[in-house]
C-alpha cells in the first residue's frame, strides 16, 4: 500500500515532465516545417565521386 502511495506523485511529475517538455518544443519552434523534412528526402545533394587525377 505504501508503494502505491509513492507511484502516484512519481507518475504525476513524470506526466508534468513530458508536458514540459512539449511545450519547450513548441515554443522553440521544433514543429514549423514539418512539410520540409518529408519533401528533403527525395533530393539527392550528394555529388558523383570523380577519379582523382593522374
Amino acid at each position: 500500500m505504501d508503494a502505491l502511495i509513492l507511484l502516484i506523485p512519481l507518475a504525476l511529475g513524470l506526466g508534468c515532465l513530458g508536458l514540459a517538455g512539449f511545450l519547450w518544443a513548441l515554443g522553440s519552434h521544433q514543429y514549423d516545417d514539418l512539410d520540409g523534412a518529408a519533401a528533403r528526402i527525395l533530393f539527392d545533394d550528394d555529388q558523383p565521386e570523380r577519379p582523382a587525377p593522374p
